[in-house]
């Protein structure tokens, strides 16, 4: 390393990637009063948290990679005065069964319970259900406060929950013990399921929990669990968040790629772009923990592994649905359940396991335009044009390794024609042309996004997920009281891969900053 006279910039941090993470930092330091860098490798912020046009002559701006939000505090953004507007889906779920399916309609209990007796023959899942959601509401009501304050030890967390059966459920056991003691249904008990799995290869009786884990951060968001859609889709959040950085003082460097990072632990430089450096005092690092070894030059950790197949359509019109009795404008307006009965997801994760693409691949859906469609063109929205966001499940990269675009393309039919079992017409019918005349559909492997927007072996959560809480009790370990901190003591993780990442959430963002504010008192 140079010494300090050397530097021809010099900041009091710099912030390495500008997601949506690395944003939040980036505002709060510098409205801090501290000289803040970001450098971000692609040619725009936002991460995987944006919008883009991704049809070739169509007007509709499409949350590419991630698409809702939940684990965004509404301190961080009252805390940096962002303009963002979030709509709440009226409709939670619908799940097809047969000829008929269940819809679970938040704003209508009598409703909801019709269609539990219609699905079931008797009203006692949907009894469960309640007790179920009431439970971790609860939980969610007392845990989600404390994710932006310092680490709280597992006993100190355990305390707030203050429910023994509760924390049972969630913290100590399988979660597919809770499910089945709670639920008699196979289809009801694979939608409880469904949400320890999003991005997290692992199944019911997993010993290692990270099913848990997955599930508590997809339930106790905003302290109620509630999934929003973001008016103007994704980037209208992460460009709202880049506004609020440059205002405070930050400076932004888009197509500036990190290639390495070097500290003794007080002074940190940072090099970027064709072998450019800059100094700083604290580096914030929002990639995953397994970059950040790479760019410390440290030994590699073992690779994460993401597991899902991400598709992004546009239609002409919403398709029919086998069940004439619901109306696609709801079953598609929260997420459309395919495929995903618990015996269904129990035999997907074993064949993928196994190495082989699923029979009968799980996957969700979702319509952003029928919530938001300010994201269509006027035009595009009075042809009565729709979006879709297709997340598939159980798709590990280790099933593409052989060959990615041959596996992709056997999953991805695979998957369509599982949507197509339980709509009353092919959906390749109602998919709208691009400019060239092609269909309006896109498919992402956790290869693809590994090389479009760095997610280590394309895992969105950077690597599974912890416990919201400091490990071994000791919050005095290398993460430190905000669960940010790494074996240098001014680099700092304010990505995905800290304590209590994962999501769109800024969390980890504001937790880092916090961090550097506090050690510099």
């Amino acid at each position: 390393m140079t010494s300090h006279d050397d530097y021809a910039d010099d900041y009091d941090v710099v912030v390495v990637g500008g997601g949506h993470n690395g944003l939040v930092a980036a505002a709060y330091l510098a409205g801090a009063g501290r000289r803040v860098l970001v450098l971000e490798r692609l040619g725009h912020t936002g991460g995987a948290a944006v919008s883009a046009r991704a049809f070739a002559g169509v007007d509709a701006r499409l949350s590419r990679y991630s698409y809702l939000v939940s684990l965004l505090p509404r301190k961080i953004v009252t805390d940096l005065g962002l303009r963002l507007a979030v709509r709440r889906r009226r409709i939670s779920s619908y799940t097809p069964h047969g000829d008929t399916g269940l819809l679970v309609d938040a704003g209508d209990e009598s409703r909801t319970r019709e269609a539990f007796v219609r699905l079931t023959g008797s009203d006692r899942d949907f009894a469960a259900w309640q007790r179920f959601y009431g439970m971790t509401r609860r939980v969610a009501e007392r845990v989600f406060p404390t994710l932006t304050g310092p680490l709280p030890t597992r006993a100190e967390l355990e305390r707030i929950v203050d429910d023994g059966a509760a924390w049972e459920a969630l913290f100590e056991r399988p979660l597919g013990a809770a499910v089945e003691a709670a639920f008699d249904d196979d289809v009801v008990r694979g939608v409880a399921l469904t949400d320890a799995l999003i991005g997290t290869f692992s199944h019911a009786h997993d010993p290692s929990l990270r099913q848990n884990r997955c599930f508590l951060y997809h339930v106790i968001g905003g302290g109620t669990g509630d999934w929003d859609v973001p008016v103007g889709g994704m980037g209208a959040l992460t460009d709202a968040l880049a506004d609020a950085a440059r205002a405070a003082g930050a400076r932004i460097v888009t197509g500036a790629e990190v290639t390495a990072i070097a500290t003794d632990g007080t002074r940190a430089e940072v090099t970027y772009g064709d072998g450019r450096t800059v100094g700083a005092r604290d580096v914030l690092v929002n990639a995953s923990p397994y970059a950040l070894a790479g760019l410390l030059g440290d030994s590699l950790p073992e690779r994460p592994e993401g597991a899902q197949l991400k598709v992004n359509m546009l239609l002409r019109r919403l398709p029919r649905l086998r069940d004439t009795a619901t109306d696609p404008r709801e079953a598609f307006a929260g997420t459309f359940h395919v495929a995903e009965s618990y015996a269904q997801l129990q035999r997907a994760y074993e064949q993928a396991a196994a190495g082989r693409v699923p029979d009968a691949p799980p996957s969700e859906i979702y319509c952003h335009s029928l919530t938001d469609s300010s994201i269509l063109s006027p035009e595009l929205a009075e042809r009565g044009t729709h979006t879709l966001t297709l997340f598939g499940l159980h798709a590990p990269a280790r099933l593409f390794e052989r060959d990615p675009g041959a596996v992709k393309d056997e999953l991805l039919a695979a998957t369509m024609a599982q949507l197509d079992a339980v709509l009353a017409e092919p959906l390749a019918d109602c998919l709208a042309v691009d400019g060239d005349g092609r269909p309006c559909l896109e498919a992402k492997s956790p290869l693809d996004l590994e090389r479009e927007v760095g997610l280590p072996g394309g895992h969105i959560f950077h690597r599974d997920l912890s416990w919201p809480y400091a490990a071994g009790d000791d919050v005095t370990s290398t993460t430190g009281r905000w669960g940010v901190g790494t074996d240098r003591a001014n680099v700092f993780l304010c990505g995905a891969g800290a304590v209590r990442g994962g999501g769109v959430s800024g969390v980890p963002g504001h937790n880092a900053a916090m961090a550097v504010l506090e050690k510099a008192r």
